[in-house]
C-alpha cells in the first residue's frame, strides 16, 4: 500500500514537471524532396508550424517563442491584394524580419541546399509562392 502512495506520488510530480515545461520544437535537417508541387512542400516544409491550411495552428506552433502568422490573411492584411514580391523575398531570406522571427527556416536555402541546380530551387521556391496566393481567404 505504501509503495503504491510512492508511486502515485512520483507519477503525480512528473506530471505536474511535465505540464509547467513550455514545449520545444526539435529543429531537424530538412529531408529533401523529389516534389515541385507547392502543395506537398507546403505540407512538408511549411505546415508543422503554419498548419495544412495555413492558418498557423501547426502541432510546432505552440513551441514558438513568436506564433506562426495566418499565412490564409495575407492579401487581406495588404489591403487585398498578395504580396508576391514580399513573400518571395521573406522564402528567399532576403526580408528575415518580415515575418517577425528568426525560428522560419529560409526555405529558398534549403530548397538550395538539396540540389545544386539553381533551376529546381527557384521552381520550388515559385511553387510554395503560387500555393500561398491560392489558399488567400475569399
Amino acid at each position: 500500500m505504501k509503495i503504491n502512495f510512492i508511486f502515485s506520488g512520483l507519477f503525480l510530480c512528473i506530471i505536474a514537471f511535465s505540464q509547467t515545461q513550455p514545449a520545444q520544437v526539435k529543429k531537424v535537417p530538412a529531408k529533401p524532396t523529389v516534389s515541385v508541387a507547392g502543395k506537398d512542400l507546403f505540407r512538408q516544409y511549411c505546415a508543422a508550424c503554419h498548419g495544412v491550411d495555413g492558418k498557423g495552428g501547426g502541432p510546432a506552433a505552440s513551441a514558438m517563442k513568436t506564433g506562426p502568422s495566418d499565412l490564409t490573411q495575407m492579401a487581406h492584411r495588404n489591403n487585398g491584394k498578395f504580396p508576391e514580391e514580399k513573400v518571395l523575398r521573406i522564402l528567399q531570406g532576403q526580408d528575415v524580419t518580415a515575418h517577425g522571427s528568426q525560428e522560419m527556416p529560409v526555405w529558398g536555402t534549403v530548397f538550395g541546399n538539396m540540389s545544386n541546380n539553381l533551376g529546381l530551387t527557384q521552381t520550388r521556391t515559385h511553387a510554395v509562392l503560387q500555393f500561398l496566393e491560392d489558399m488567400q481567404a475569399k
